[in-house]
């Protein structure tokens, strides 16, 4: 089913919110309004000795300090690895030997089309930490088990991250261990 924009009405420096409409069998579907957003990364990163860094993010649009993986926005044109690789460093000051791309998903695909990619970062470097002027961050770094706690009592309420820890340790953590 084909979709085209009708108008912009707004555009900001991250997204732009669209009246967008698409066609069917029947005619047109009625025109509803759609966030476009370039895309996004999530990052897992996975300290040698087991444990995960989070981050401590203050987040204006709920007004909370919230425990989540890195992350951030794509630019124009940007391939997903290498705003994953900048993000990481800014974000925790963490540089990473190895990036694997484990999973991509929709935040909210009935209002945002923002595709998420989500990378497991290893074989970590420690270095500064490089925070944009508006940013307020602070590494967390968790024992596994704690993490999980975290995602299951609630302190963790963020998509991404549950989203990132869940299908690590459901997909890739337990068949690593059971390989071993």
């Amino acid at each position: 089913m084909p979709t085209h924009d009708l108008a912009t009405l707004l555009e900001t420096r991250r997204f732009r919110v669209v009246r967008t409409q698409a066609d069917d069998s029947d005619g047109k579907i009625p025109a509803r309004e759609v966030i476009r957003h370039p895309g996004a990364v999530a990052i897992l990163p996975i300290l040698n000795d087991g444990r995960v860094c989070l981050i401590r993010n203050r987040r204006l649009s709920c007004d909370e300090e919230l425990i989540e993986i890195p992350a951030g926005t794509l630019e124009p044109n940007e391939d997903p690895r290498v705003t994953a690789e900048r993000e990481l460093g800014e974000e925790t000051g963490f540089r990473a030997a190895r990036f694997t791309k484990i999973h991509e998903f929709l935040l909210s695909p009935g209002i945002l089309d923002e595709r998420m990619h989500l990378f497991l970062a290893e074989d970590l470097t420690a270095g500064p930490t490089e925070l944009q002027p508006d940013e307020q961050i602070q590494p967390l770094w968790v024992a596994w088990d704690d993490a999980m706690q975290m995602a299951f009592d609630g302190r963790i309420h963020d998509a991404k991250t549950l989203v990132g820890l869940l299908y690590y340790d459901r997909f890739h953590r337990t068949r690593s261990a059971s390989t071993r």
